[in-house]
């Protein structure tokens, strides 16, 4: 009898399932790789909003829990995830230089936003109104992460490599069944795919479209995040990410040229040195209206749960969120209102009649 089968081995996969095994329980996680939002996540660590330079949604205190979680894991994979990564915003107006300053005087902002603007931060990318440097911000190697905690996972016999098949599943008052496991509570973390989830397709899911190009451009050097219209991130030797497009309508993972001519329109309207085109990667967003988690137990079945909707901050969010839900499982501490997807249960009870 395992205590948990989890569906879904992402950035909320991995944080459920450390959470559960630092507690000592006994999982088994599935997937086949076909959500591949946690691939081709830019991996940043950004509290603040730089379209509108506010504090992202409780970004201070998910902060210091996620850099405690990835140096956690650091250890235990014997892997650098972590990379400390200043960002600077390249400003389009004078209008935009004051938006910084005004927005210093926000609750928990002056932490985060430098007072001291910054003329030039490489000859390749000008400004005419200079840069604003984020502080403690930085990137997580998300396809890294990915690939050893499935190495760790194997290795523990805890994981496999395959499609979550519902019709194989089975509910009992206190249990579930799937093919030859048993398990005390099932949670699934499987991203997009909750929308062909029958037991909570009632929630209310988008999917948000994202796609990065990989440069090459050798003579640019740069040490340092940017955003500007689009964000590039150094990768070493010469290589770059830049992204991301929000596309809203397609739900497909294929990369498409509509994409890349936006990012490449963007990105040379700023950067001023050759560079190649090396590779195109996308991926399904899942987000929601009120662009909070999905997290909780499902409204009729009490030992089946969720944990998706971490949208574009899925290295930020993760951690924290995961740790709630399980608190909330294991130690009846109630989950957060603005999480809990309590506040959806109006669409079930709507979606059986």
């Amino acid at each position: 009898m395992l205590d948990y089968i989890i569906v879904g081995s992402g950035l909320s996969g991995i944080s459920i399932a450390e959470h559960l095994l630092s507690r000592g329980k006994k999982i088994l996680v599935f997937d086949d790789n076909s959500q591949a939002s946690s691939t081709v996540a830019g991996g940043i660590y950004n509290p603040v909003i730089l379209k509108r330079f506010t504090l992202a949604w409780n970004a201070n205190e998910q902060l210091d829990t996620a850099l405690s979680f990835y140096e956690n894991l650091e250890k235990k994979l014997n892997v650098k995830l972590i990379k400390s990564l200043p960002i600077y915003r390249r400003f389009h107006s004078i209008e935009e230089q004051n938006n910084w300053f005004s927005a210093m005087d926000k609750p928990f902002l002056s932490e985060f936003l430098d007072e001291k603007l910054v003329s030039t931060i490489n000859p390749h990318i000008p400004s005419s109104y200079s840069f604003g440097h984020v502080k403690n911000t930085g990137v997580i190697d998300t396809e890294l992460l990915l690939e050893k905690y499935r190495e760790y996972l194997l290795h523990i016999n805890s994981f496999q490599e395959e499609s979550f098949n519902y019709d194989d599943f089975e509910l009992n008052s206190d249990h579930c069944n799937y093919k030859k496991w048993k398990a005390k509570k099932v949670i699934f973390c499987d991203g997009f795919g909750l929308k062909k989830n029958p037991y909570f397709n009632y929630l209310p899911l988008s999917g948000n479209k994202g796609e990065y190009l990989i440069i090459k451009a050798k003579d640019l050097k740069l040490e340092v995040a940017v955003k500007s219209s689009v964000f590039i991130i150094p990768l070493g030797e010469d290589l770059y990410k830049v992204g991301a497009t929000y596309n809203n309508w397609d739900k497909t993972k294929v990369p498409t040229q509509d994409g890349r001519d936006y990012l490449l329109e963007k990105l040379n309207s700023f950067l001023k040195c050759d560079f190649e085109i090396v590779d195109q990667v996308a991926g399904i967003r899942l987000a929601t209206k009120d662009r909070k988690p999905l997290v909780g137990k499902h409204p009729k079945h009490k030992n089946m749960y969720c944990c998706n909707g971490f949208g574009s901050r899925g290295v930020l969010i993760g951690p924290t969120v995961a740790s709630e839900l399980i608190k909330s499982i294991e130690d009846a501490i109630p989950l957060s209102e603005e999480i809990d997807v309590k506040r959806y249960e109006k669409l079930y009870q709507a979606d059986l009649s």
